[in-house]
């Protein structure tokens, strides 16, 4: 078995970078709907160590990357208090798809830092290039419908009920290892967020 260390580490360090910005997009839109939970949190920040979860950040990535079971990966979750939202269950689902839209347009932004510094700085285009990849490909995982990701928010505006929610929760993890480890789901995630980086680049060109 070939173990990628260097392919790991890189995961990491771009997930640190990635997840800021997810995070923070879910703060900044639950407090304009009306909630100061994250702000009383300190989630209202650019700080990426507000933002950083050892486990779902670090160590579990870090692993999935390095026996080539594709990126397995969160943030630390930003709470919302749904009495406290604007429209309630409704904006709770506005609150989780800030994080995976701020993905998509992270990716734009890393791809026109990697069509800007291709000619004089290489290694940063490919890092930039990466990130692309990346960034969409935590989009897509983040709208799975499985707690605690974003896209479950989408089963309470639903109106699942919650005591179907909280089963999901509880058996939630073990789900996403499995769904990852034993089908292709990661490689299908894998080739989207691939061919999402191909459109994002020649829309630049």
């Amino acid at each position: 078995m070939h173990l990628d260390f260097a392919s790991a580490l890189l995961n990491v360090a771009l997930l640190w970078l990635l997840t800021t910005p997810h995070e923070f997009a879910h703060a900044w839109t639950a407090t304009r709907l009306g909630d100061d939970t994250p702000r009383l949190q300190g989630r209202l920040t650019l700080n990426p160590l507000a933002h950083v979860d050892w486990l779902g950040t670090t160590i579990l990535p870090a692993l999935t990357s390095l026996f080539g079971g594709g990126l397995l990966g969160w943030g630390k979750p930003v709470y919302s208090n749904p009495s406290k939202l604007r429209w309630g269950l409704n904006g709770l689902a506005l609150v989780a798809m800030a994080g995976p839209a701020s993905n998509v347009v992270f990716a734009v932004i890393l791809a026109a830092v990697a069509r800007a510094t291709v000619s004089f700085a290489p290694a940063l285009a490919q890092f930039a290039a990466r990130g692309v990849n990346l960034s969409l490909y935590l989009a897509i995982f983040n709208m799975l419908p499985v707690p605690p990701l974003d896209g479950s928010k989408l089963l309470l505006a639903a109106r699942i009920p919650v005591v179907v929610y909280n089963e999901l929760a509880r058996a939630g993890f073990l789900l996403l290892i499995v769904a990852v480890s034993v089908s292709d789901l990661g490689r299908w995630m894998s080739q989207w967020s691939y061919e999402g980086t191909l459109h994002i680049f020649g829309f630049l060109r």
